[in-house]
């Protein structure tokens, strides 16, 4: 389980998925995961969508430089603008500095 480290940024986006081309937001929303990781200061990804398309994808960043560096990445803007276009009937992004953060995992009983 990822914890992110104080200081860290979270931008986090909630969206309303549009009916429109499955298959291709499926494979941009992949190449993008991919993009992503690879960036310098990338620290992961949390993503989840219900049955009604509302989706909150929350990107996780060393810091607000490199979450930046990927809100201007010409292959995600590219994309972006794609999902304005036919993906997304709405969304929102927020931006957050992490001052703690902590988990918890059910115990295995294998222990």
């Amino acid at each position: 389980m990822f914890s992110p480290p104080p200081g860290a940024i979270a931008v986090i986006f909630l969206s309303g998925r549009s009916a429109a081309d499955p298959e291709g937001y499926g494979e941009a929303a992949a190449a993008m995961e991919l993009a992503a990781s690879r960036m310098d200061g990338y620290l992961g990804i949390d993503s989840t969508r219900d049955g009604d398309g509302v989706g909150i994808t929350i990107s996780w960043w060393r810091d607000e430089a490199a979450a930046l560096s990927w809100r201007d990445d010409p292959d995600h803007a590219r994309i972006r603008d794609s999902g304005r276009a036919v993906w997304y009937d709405w969304y929102r992004v927020i931006v957050a500095t992490v001052d703690r953060a902590y988990g918890w995992t059910r115990p295995t009983g294998d222990d």
